[in-house]
């Protein structure tokens, strides 16, 4: 409720609003888009006049069409074409719009368990539709271009859709505001006993609910020519007749906000229906949430009417009380209408140009492949907030570019889309073993394209002059096109090309494919030896069941099991030895699941204890996980091949009747993320030397995976919540579902789908889809972030500059800045130079480029030095004191910015100065 400001929108003369119902809806249509989805034909609606249409024209199948009342259907969206769906609706650039989506369940509802998408206007989401209500999202927005995207994104179940209305609307609600949208919560005709109030009484299409008197006292309506603002973005004079008024107070209260603190406009309409009332009659004090913001008198400006705007903040609810005032008002409050409006920050896309050039090219593309499953998937932006299949992105200049583009094996055929040359910040292009034809188009020169292959496929002509000179250009493979002319270009033999001289046997391509068949053929057989083992384990367990052997707790232990894990590129089988608990044994553990301490990806965690009094962690798949099977070996696997202090080991597992459990040591002083900024029960000040010995802990597991002896290990998910504290304070890094063995020379492909946290993702692997160490790195540069700020990683419920935590803090250390970005609970606690060396660890770690960022291994010798700094303040503040006074560690510091980097320089080493003392 900090920061409350209002305004007010003052009354600049008087005319007539009553506007002949005839005029309305001769003009207010205009621009109007209706859709009915699923609908047979297009109609004209009875009550409205409004124009329906189908929307056959986006959605053409009908089978996607699911009845819900005998005169209803709905259209639910199936995974199989993506997990975006959008709708694209013609508007005016710069024009404010107001858009609304009907979404209606019917028996979607008993579907457990359940159904929940989130609601974008762009890449901006606006509502999370769940299919436990019906719901109609509405939001206000200003068009960034001639078209604007209504999309629905999938996070469980189908989506699903009944109608969709876009209306052209008046400025005046976001005149100051273009760079966010607004969600519409209520908008309430207060003292309305009837039906609710649209067009064509409102010539923009609002929805007015009606609310009629509880104890209040409904206002005689006006029966007269009222005399308002002519402004139609004014609610319609048919709700502005009605209002509610009382002695004393006004009180309208609403629970259904978000959870969490938003920030929201409230417009508040009054019109005095009493022709008697003189000013300071009725002089009324608001209330938000109980909290008084203006003290009121609509007489005051010497109208009959005003409009009022307050900004505020609020989690969950809103008390919204008008109480007639003490110093001698006649009067109680009244109101006539209100608006309840949430702020979202627009999110900014992908660049208008690479939108435009990438739309020609899912257009050419559909002329000759109309049903293939990628190209119909191409909807809404392409790079946010996951690009389409077969695009790669990077962030430049607060957008997105489109800098890949790979439809190798696509099944593609007709020419190649010309549009493809307008991409111009594209710099590798795949579009091998598919059946393009026709001529390879011309490429201009300022192209940056540094790597093309068109191999395999049917092309025709010559190789173009202009592609075969592009400057940047280090591979071109145009090989097993047969109908392509053998003449090729000179340009062609420049030293430094790498082609395959349009020869079919020495395409990379090829080989590729033989890659894949061998690692399919290879995955296959091991795969089978996989089940194989385990189908004998099961057999030899249930042959020996009378004579098994127990281990010293009681439980059963199983030996050399098999288990692999799962990878886009390989499966290693390995031996482990871990406990195997039965089902009994676990939900004995935990008193039939009793004490719930957590919750993550692959389920709930609960508390334990086994019969030699130690306690566990015991982890729960659940139905209803994003995580499977794969995580479940992976984590079995890995974790039965390595032991480190600083990682949380696997006591042992039950993969009994369909349940996957793993079982860990309990760890008492749960996680970073916990002491830092989680829940209030679990939240405890952590003093500056604790949080890099933890930093430091943390590091020297992650080197461990790093420079596993057989073959480094990614983690793929480091964040602060998977960074677990035993009884001591020890770091132990947890959850190793997604981790992955490093890519190495002879592997089938280095790319693999991105696994991780939004917050923590690498933007270099989010964008390239290469896994490197360096990802880690860069995860672990975030959690050095939150140490230090005490700050989540991601949280848009702050103002738009503060929502990433890497964005904000880089600003702040690269200007000398520190003491603005600290946790204020350890302001003034820790020493200068100290902190300086996590804080450049930090800066490093996060750069864009990835061969900007330092080793594991070199930031446990930071940490280490940072430790020594920091325990041993006292004595070496007494040293330097000598030399002037302890302002020679200040926190001002300059930082040195990397240029972008070059491919052919090496990657740098994070410089490691000299620790003060001995240690």
């Amino acid at each position: 409720m900090e920061g409350l400001i209002h305004r007010e929108t003052r009354v600049l003369g008087f005319y007539i609003l009553l506007i002949s119902l005839t005029l309305q809806q001769t003009c207010a249509q205009e621009g109007f888009e209706s859709i009915q989805c699923c609908a047979q034909t297009n109609f004209t609606d009875r009550n409205t006049n409004i124009s329906w249409t189908t929307d056959d024209q986006w959605y053409p199948n009908i089978s996607c069409c699911q009845e819900i009342s005998p005169s209803t259907k709905v259209r639910v969206f199936s995974s199989t074409f993506g997990n975006k769906w959008c709708y694209s609706l013609n508007t005016r650039k710069d024009e404010n719009y107001l858009l609304r989506g009907t979404f209606r369940a019917g028996e979607l509802q008993k579907s457990p368990p359940g159904t929940i998408f989130d609601v974008l206007i762009g890449i901006t989401s606006i509502a999370i539709v769940k299919s436990s209500e019906d719901a109609v999202v509405e939001g206000l927005f200003r068009a960034n271009d001639n078209y604007m995207n209504l999309c629905l994104s999938e996070e469980r179940g189908d989506p699903y859709l009944l109608k969709l209305e876009l209306r052209p609307l008046d400025s005046v609600y976001l005149k100051e505001k273009p760079s966010v949208a607004l969600r519409v919560i209520d908008r309430v005709d207060v003292g309305n006993t009837g039906a609710e109030i649209r067009y064509p009484d409102d010539p923009f299409d609002r929805i007015w609910r009606p609310e009629a008197s509880d104890d209040n006292v409904t206002a005689s309506p006006m029966t007269n020519i009222v005399t308002v603002n002519a402004s139609k973005a004014l609610p319609p004079i048919k709700v502005l007749r009605t209002a509610l008024t009382h002695p004393e107070q006004l009180q309208f209260l609403h629970n259904n906000l978000d959870t969490g603190f938003y920030e929201y406009e409230l417009y508040l309409y009054f019109l005095e229906l009493n022709e008697s009332v003189q000013t300071g009659q009725r002089l009324f004090n608001i209330y938000i949430n109980n909290r008084m913001v203006e003290e009121f008198d609509i007489m005051a400006s010497g109208s009959r009417f005003r409009t009022l705007v307050l900004n505020f903040t609020a989690n969950g609810a809103l008390n919204l009380t008008m109480i007639k005032a003490a110093n001698g008002s006649l009067l109680g409050p009244i109101c006539n209408a209100y608006e309840i409006l949430q702020i979202r920050a627009w999110i900014q896309g992908t660049n208008q140009e690479d939108k435009d050039a990438i739309f020609n090219v899912r257009n050419e593309l559909l002329v000759y492949n109309p049903n293939n499953k990628v190209v119909v998937s191409w909807m809404g932006d392409p790079c946010l907030p996951l690009p389409w299949d077969g695009l790669f992105c990077e962030s430049r200049e607060n957008s997105s570019a489109i800098i890949k583009l790979d439809l190798s094996f696509k099944d593609l055929q007709g020419p190649l889309p010309q549009s493809i040359a307008t991409l111009h910040k594209l710099r590798e292009l795949n579009m091998s073993n598919n059946h393009f034809s026709q001529a390879i188009p011309e490429f201009p020169s300022f192209s940056v394209l540094t790597s093309v292959d068109l191999s395999h496929n049917n092309f025709m002509g010559n190789i173009p002059s202009s592609l075969a000179s592009l400057p940047n250009l280090v591979t071109l493979l145009f090989g097993c096109n047969k109908k392509l002319s053998k003449d090729v270009p000179a340009k062609l033999y420049r030293s430094r090309l790498e082609t395959d001289k349009g020869m079919c046997g020495g395409s990379h391509s090829s080989h590729k494919g033989k890659g894949i068949v061998i690692g399919t053929v290879t995955s296959g057989l091991l795969l089978i030896v996989g089940v194989v083992g385990i189908s004998f384990c099961i057999y030899n367990r249930k042959l020996t069941a009378n004579k098994r052997k127990f281990d010293v707790n009681g439980y059963p232990l199983t030996k050399n099991a098999i288990y692999s894990i799962s990878s886009m590129d390989d499966i290693i089988l390995q031996s482990i030895s871990i406990q195997c608990f039965s089902l009994d044994n676990i939900e004995t553990a935990t008193q039939q699941y009793k004490t719930l301490i957590g919750e993550g990806g692959f389920g709930p965690v609960y508390r334990g204890t086994l019969s030699d009094g130690q306690e566990v962690a015991v982890k729960v798949r659940s139905a209803t996980s994003t995580q499977g099977t794969r995580e479940f070996d992976n984590e079995l696997t890995l974790l039965s091949a390595i032991q480190h202090q600083n990682l949380v080991p696997l006591l042992g597992y039950c993969n009994e009747n369909d349940q996957q459990i793993l079982v860990y040591p309990f760890m008492s002083n749960g996680s970073l993320q916990d002491r830092l900024y989680g829940e209030a029960a679990k939240r405890k000040v952590l003093d500056w030397p604790t949080r890099i010995s933890i930093a430091l802990g943390a590091a020297r597991g992650l080197t461990y995976l790093h420079t596993f002896s057989s073959r480094s290990v990614i983690h793929r998910d480091v964040k602060s919540s998977n960074i677990l504290l035993d009884n001591t304070m020890c770091a132990k890094v947890a959850d190793f579902g997604f981790s992955k063995y490093a890519p190495q020379e002879g592997d089938s492909t280095a790319s693999v789908e991105v696994r991780g946290t939004a917050g923590y993702l690498d933007p270099e692997y989010y964008s390239t889809q290469n896994l490197t160490a360096k990802s880690d790195v860069f995860s672990f540069g975030v959690v050095l972030l939150e140490m230090i700020t005490g700050r989540e990683p991601l949280n848009i419920k702050r103002p738009r500059t503060e929502w990433s935590l890497v964005e904000w803090a880089k600003p702040h250390i690269r200007n000398s800045r520190i003491d603005e970005i600290v946790d204020p609970n350890i302001k003034g606690w820790y020493h200068a130079e100290a902190m300086w060396r996590v804080v450049e660890v930090a800066l490093s770690c996060t750069e864009t480029f990835s061969m900007y960022r330092p080793s594991m291994v070199d930031i446990v010798r930071e940490l280490e030095d940072a430790l020594i700094i920091e325990n041993n303040a006292s004595e070496y503040m007494k040293s330097i004191d000598s030399f002037g006074g302890s302002n020679r560690f200040s926190t001002e510091r300059t930082i040195a910015i990397p240029p972008t980097p070059i491919p052919t320089e090496p990657s740098p080493v994070l410089s490691q100065p000299a620790p003060p003392q001995p240690r």
